[in-house]
């Protein structure tokens, strides 16, 4: 049995402790936060787990192989990186790290050290997202575009801007669903709250190819919207994570260009371009709750010495993403090449 530790209770830290007391080759020894409230609801679910408000005391415990850390953002390189130095596994909410620096010295301690290191981007276990990566592998043919709504009003956060808090959740599907890495970003935002964070902003991430990806997040919305939209030369895929049931419709539509049309004048264009529209289907998903399907693969990861889907690689590829579009986000949307700010970083 792995023995996993919690660090923070508050948001997250209950679903986490929820699953890894569940699941399968794991067994939840500890749950460590400050606040003394949230430390009695946890003795009261779960009497025989061990609480405290000492990380140090959870760094020393031998029967502690891994931790999962689930506080501020700003907290989890060093928590991260003391837990590694003590021997710990370590799976960290998203985003990893506050910049790429720390990220990529998470990434060299993970390796040095041969630990497993996991990030929380749980969009990508869905049965949704995987079936979408599976649809780009399979089917969609060259890719167009990938579009991305994720609007709702709230809640605020004081420590990061709406980028960091829902724009990594679309950047780690698109990490995971396209294979092609962005080469470009632009990021235009405002903040209407004096004194804190952009609320609003908007990303274009630019590729090699003739691929193109907006990303528009906000926390000012009348509404909550979570719709993804991917647009191929053979297949087009509509993703709605608040649809019940049938989140993933696939439409065979598309255009079909003719590059030898004889066509001259005002009909050159209609001759060129032509459009298919054929039948729409929903594949069946896999509905196994995505954190459940996470801590599983991280547990077995351990176990087998294996490095999970959402690596610290995968995560450091996110953050360097988040900071280079907050670069450009304070300089009105100039364009900041992702090789440049790898070097910078």
């Amino acid at each position: 049995m792995i023995g996993i530790a919690v660090v923070g209770y508050g948001y997250w830290g209950p679903n986490l402790v929820r699953n890894i007391s569940e699941a399968a080759g794991a067994q939840l020894i500890s749950v460590c936060d400050l606040n003394v409230e949230r430390l009695a609801a946890v003795k009261s679910r779960y009497p025989a787990v061990t609480i405290t408000d000492d990380f140090e005391e959870v760094l020393r415990d031998p029967r502690v192989d891994a931790i999962a850390i689930a506080t501020p953002v700003f907290t989890h390189f060093k928590l991260a990186m003391q837990a590694m130095m003590a021997g710990k596994h370590v799976f960290v909410e998203k985003p990893m790290a506050s910049t790429t620096e720390e990220a990529s010295r998470m990434v060299e301690e993970a390796t040095r050290r041969r630990l497993v290191l996991a990030v929380d981007h749980t969009f990508v276990h869905t049965g949704a997202v995987r079936k979408m990566r599976e649809l780009v592998e399979n089917g969609l043919g060259d890719m167009y575009y990938y579009d991305s709504v994720r609007v709702n009003l709230g809640l605020f956060q004081h420590d990061v801007s709406v980028i960091w808090d829902l724009a990594v959740h679309d950047l780690s599907i698109l990490d995971h669903v396209v294979q092609e890495r962005p080469v470009a970003v632009s990021a235009t935002g405002m903040s209407h709250v004096l004194g804190e964070p952009e609320n609003i902003a908007y990303l274009t991430l630019f590729f090699e190819s003739k691929l193109i990806a907006h990303i528009h997040v906000n926390w000012l919305a009348p509404v909550k919207v979570r719709r993804t939209l991917i647009g191929g030369s053979n297949k087009m895929v509509v993703y709605d994570d608040l649809e019940p049931s049938e989140k993933i419709k696939v439409y065979d539509k598309g255009i079909t260009l003719n590059p030898n049309s004889q066509a001259y004048g005002e009909k050159v264009h209609q001759m060129m371009v032509g459009y298919r529209s054929g039948d729409m289907w929903a594949p069946k998903l896999d509905m196994t709750e995505a954190l459940k399907r996470e801590l599983d693969q991280f547990v077995e990861c351990i176990e087998q010495n294996s490095r999970p889907i959402t690596d610290g690689h995968a995560g450091l590829r996110v953050v360097r993403i988040l900071e280079a579009a907050s670069r450009s986000l304070a300089q009105r949307g100039r364009i900041i090449e992702l090789e440049e700010a790898r070097r910078i970083a």
